[in-house]
């Protein structure tokens, strides 16, 4: 299979980060299938499908997030809290994906609610390999299919 058969919102600050992941996607065969948002805030629009992500064939409803933590307006860890607090969010298959190796972020992550913790990797290849051992994995996890409407 050359493309994502799930769309994954990558929520990340970082226009390099994001970049980077997307070519580590691309080197993987993974050329369709992600949404980027730069904070967390867009990542609720996203979400909610409002303003310019009404359109949900353009902007299908999220199968699997990749998250920041450090980013601007809403950070990681508050978006998670968010999501927490909108139960028809919490289905969503949350990565958390950072820099922070600190023992109080990643314990907050999962206490609210991230399914998975990574440190981003030094170097290109080693991004590509984790592109592709999650790019595995969610294309063998059953997930569930949400389609953003609330209740």
């Amino acid at each position: 299979m050359n493309n994502a058969d799930y769309t994954i919102l990558l929520v990340e600050d970082e226009e390099n980060d994001a970049t980077l992941l997307k070519m580590a996607f691309k080197q993987n065969k993974i050329t369709d299938g992600v949404q980027w948002v730069r904070d967390g805030m867009e990542a609720t629009e996203y979400l909610n499908g409002t303003g310019k992500y009404a359109q949900r064939d353009v902007f299908p409803f999220p199968d699997v997030m990749i998250l920041d933590l450090k980013m601007p307006r809403m950070n990681g860890l508050e978006l998670l809290e968010w999501i927490g607090k909108n139960s028809h969010y919490r289905i969503i298959p949350t990565i958390v994906m950072t820099s922070s190796h600190q023992d109080p972020d990643i314990e907050k992550a999962y206490q609210l609610g991230a399914n998975t913790y990574l440190i981003k990797p030094s170097s290109f290849q080693e991004l590509v390999d984790m592109a592709g051992k999650i790019h595995a994995y969610w294309q063998l996890a059953v997930k569930p299919r949400g389609n953003g409407k609330k209740g």
